[in-house]
């Protein structure tokens, strides 16, 4: 409790003390990482209480001088209006975060999150709190927020506001579902956000529909053998779910291949891009091929989805194939927006294909067709990950902040819509081009053989002596 009596410490110390209010579950996204992070708390009372469709809520102003905070006076209300830059002195395993230059004595500081508190970090404001701590000599700054409020920047951020409602519910289901599968208190945080994780823009992202849509799915999360499913979702699965051992090579009993009527009608349902030779070349020597100039590119083995699992490159000095994830893969960075394509030509390359994104899990546009077509957001979730249920964050199990464990009820079965599988073409594939290889003809010599030596008349041909065949015992 040393540190607690420096200067700028009130962060570390108002963790220590246990101020803040606790959420029904808090996720830790790692928002900026940076040499130094500026923390802002904002100090308007008027700003509202942090419910859906508020203005960010805000802390009480303050005159206290750096003198004056020490553990009795280190209360929310009481914390500094300015910003504080957080910086690092030392290096290894000397250490320490600054606070405006000034050393505390910690690794981490930590600002819980409380009823309608938000903070800004590196210029964008969250709802909750942050933790801040040492990475590499740097600072990384982590938004430790209820997942319910971080879910109102999420959904917006990942599908328009303005689709149907149904739609914008299993959004925020299986982003609260994607997050509670990644709480995990052992690790310094549990998602980021950006595309690689989930997109979380804070405040500035929220919007009155999608506020409502995590508020009717409250606590809702789609579950699997007794834990948050994995709920992988793309924009546009191109008419055709992927399973997930074609893309990751990792089967998951209810990410599987299946026909999606409902996605046909998304604006990256039929697209088409022309990538020079150039270009092709240089990517196919990233993914290893050593085929030197090429002279034909084929896709020879698809999956049950229609997308590629086997590409053959062939080329002047060889062939070489490119199988499972690498060949979707290769495709992806060659510029498509999804895997289910066809190939033609060479120079240019034509790429010609249906959806974006990898196609496991969800299609956004599969669910804003089924949304139209009335049905509701169990229905589309029972669509994508059939063989689910229906699970409810009940609470977390405690453990030492601002780590925390989701705890699931089970519930009914996800429902499935009855809706008839059309019978959707699988493309055609091409048999590859295979050079002939030139082979000199060898120079054989001419063996010289003498005549042999035959007697004038044929001996008789010798009589076989003939035995009785018994049969075995």
């Amino acid at each position: 409790m040393r540190s607690c009596l420096r200067f700028g410490a009130f962060l570390l110390c108002a963790a220590l003390l246990g101020l803040g209010s606790a959420s029904a579950l808090n996720v830790r996204v790692l928002v900026a990482a940076a040499p130094q992070l500026t923390v802002r708390v904002p100090s308007s009372p008027a700003a509202g209480t942090g419910g859906p469709g508020s203005l960010p809520g805000g802390l009480p102003p303050t005159t206290l001088s750096p003198a004056e905070l020490t553990p009795a006076t280190l209360t929310p209300a009481a914390l500094p209006t300015q910003a504080w830059t957080v910086g690092v002195s030392r290096s290894g395993a000397a250490a320490q975060l600054t606070l405006n230059g000034q050393p505390t004595g910690s690794v981490t500081l930590y600002l819980p999150p409380g009823a309608g508190r938000t903070v800004e970090i590196a210029g964008t404001t969250y709802r909750g709190g942050v933790q801040l701590r040492i990475e590499r000599d740097g600072v990384q700054g982590i938004n430790v927020v209820d997942v319910e409020e971080y879910l109102r920047a999420v959904v917006p951020a990942e599908m328009p506001a303005s689709w149907p409602s149904a739609a914008l519910q299993a959004q925020a289901v299986i982003a609260r579902t994607y997050v509670s599968a990644r709480i995990n208190p052992a690790a310094p945080y549990d998602t980021c956000a950006t595309e690689s994780c989930q997109v979380y823009p804070g405040v500035k992202a929220e919007k009155p529909a999608t506020d409502a849509a995590v508020t009717a799915t409250r606590a809702q999360v789609v579950a699997f053998s007794g834990r948050a499913a994995s709920t992988y979702f793309s924009s546009d699965s191109g008419g055709f779910t992927a399973s997930s051992a074609e893309v990751w090579g990792s089967e998951v009993p209810y990410l599987t291949a299946r026909a999606d009527p409902f996605s046909a009608g998304g604006p990256r349902a039929s697209w088409q891009v022309t990538v020079p030779l150039a270009r092709v070349q240089a990517v196919a020597a990233r993914y290893g091929a050593k085929t030197g100039a090429l002279t034909s590119v084929t896709v020879t083995r698809l999956s049950a989805s229609g997308r590629p699992t086997e590409i053959m490159l062939v080329g002047a000095a060889g062939a070489a194939k490119l199988s499972g994830a690498n060949a979707g893969g290769f495709v992806r960075s060659l510029g498509a927006a999804g895997t289910r394509v066809t190939l033609a030509g060479l120079n240019p390359l034509v790429i010609t294909g249906s959806g974006a994104g990898h196609g496991v899990g969800l299609s956004q546009y599969g669910a804003l067709g089924l949304a139209r077509a009335g049905y509701d957001h169990l229905h589309v979730l029972g669509f994508y990950y059939p063989g689910t249920v229906l699970g409810t964050l009940t609470g977390t199990r405690p453990i030492t902040l601002p780590g925390e464990r989701p705890v699931l009820a089970m519930g009914a079965a996800l429902p499935i819509p009855n809706l008839p599988i059309p019978n959707l073409p699988i493309p055609h594939l091409a048999a590859p081009h295979l050079p002939t290889p030139h082979l000199p003809t060898p120079h054989l010599p001419t063996p010289h053989l003498a005549a042999p030596h035959l007697p004038a008349q044929p001996s008789a041909a010798p009589a076989l002596a003939t035995a009785p065949w018994t049969p075995p015992q």
